[in-house]
């Protein structure tokens, strides 16, 4: 059973509200009562993905849905319908996201789940493109920065128009720091494979611009495993996989084609080797969190055990 969450702690509400004192129950039933309202308040925020979104703000200690012409601070995404265990897809996020952040020191978007009146759960995450005077941040993602689109590349463009290889040379182009910030992308590859990320499609990945003009890469998002939702999905969102030249991997991707695909990126055999050795280790932390986490106790083992058949079938291969 999920555990039921009556309060944020302190340090939860630091990072989710700044240190504003918001509750973890929603003053709303999940499409119920509340479905007209829902569904006019869906169209005010512009994210893509399948999964229903919803903007956010603190109104005297609750989460609720934004107003016309208000500015959102944060986002909530309901638990996923008509997929395999879907109620269980915000403790799935949530748990993703911690690991991510807690475990290999991946920047990422503030998070937490909540819970609608009837029980049910959702997740909300705070956005990052807004700051705590309500300006908003300049923020692309990479399929701006490429000039893709459903106009341009097919409606499934932000899986079938590039690799993740391509990816980098997006960010070596447009970001200053780009030696640094492709150690990170990197690592974030590394993550959504081991973790099965199966969306993790070029939308997913933006860049923030910083007071001086600069880019650099946003806080990681939407992580999750996918399997639990997907099972038969493919070992990459992005149709091309890690390579502009589209190779195929037909064992999935070793210790090996990492070291490759980090060539390719242009990062130095000495710093590919470290960031593979780092994520090929173990960590009790990891059973830890899962253990910890709001998943059922069914799903706690098949999302650990997602993560230990890649760890040691693939990158310790």
């Amino acid at each position: 059973m999920e555990r039921f969450q009556a309060s944020y702690s302190a340090a939860e509400l630091r990072r989710l509200t700044g240190g504003v004192p918001v509750s973890p129950i929603l003053p709303y039933e999940p499409f119920t009562a509340s479905a007209a309202l829902f569904n006019e308040n869906r169209g005010r925020i512009s994210l893509s993905g399948a999964q229903s979104k919803f903007s956010m703000c603190i109104r005297n200690g609750f989460f609720v849905m934004t107003k016309p012409g208000e500015q959102g601070t944060h986002i909530l995404k309901p638990a996923l319908t008509d997929f395999e265990n879907g109620g269980a897809s915000p403790a799935n996020e949530d748990l993703t996201m911690q690991i991510a952040e807690r475990v290999f020191g991946i920047d990422t978007a503030a998070h937490a789940t909540c819970r609608f009146t009837s029980g049910e759960s959702a997740y909300i995450t705070r956005r990052y493109d807004v700051a705590p005077d309500g300006s908003k941040i300049q923020q692309e993602d990479f399929a701006s920065l490429a000039g893709i689109s459903a106009e341009t590349h097919g409606r499934d463009f932000k899986y079938s128009a590039l690799s993740y290889e391509d990816l980098g040379g997006i960010i070596r182009r447009y970001l200053p720091a780009w030696r640094i910030e492709l150690v990170r992308f990197f690592d974030r590859i590394l993550f959504n494979f081991l973790f099965s990320n199966g969306d993790a499609h070029i939308k997913n990945f933006s860049v923030l611009r910083n007071p001086e003009g600069d880019y650099r890469l946003a806080p990681a998002y939407d992580l999750i495993d996918t399997r639990l939702h997907l099972p038969d999905e493919e070992i990459f969102a992005l149709r091309k996989g890690l390579f502009a030249d589209g190779r195929r991997l037909p064992l999935g991707p070793d210790r090996q084609v990492f070291l490759d695909f980090g060539k390719a990126l242009g990062l130095s055999e000495k710093v590919i080797r470290r960031e593979l050795d780092r994520y090929s280790a173990d960590y009790p932390a990891i059973r830890a969190l899962v253990d910890a986490s709001g998943l059922p106790d069914g799903l706690k083992e098949t999302y650990y055990l997602h993560y230990r058949m890649r760890l040691v079938s693939y990158l310790r291969a």
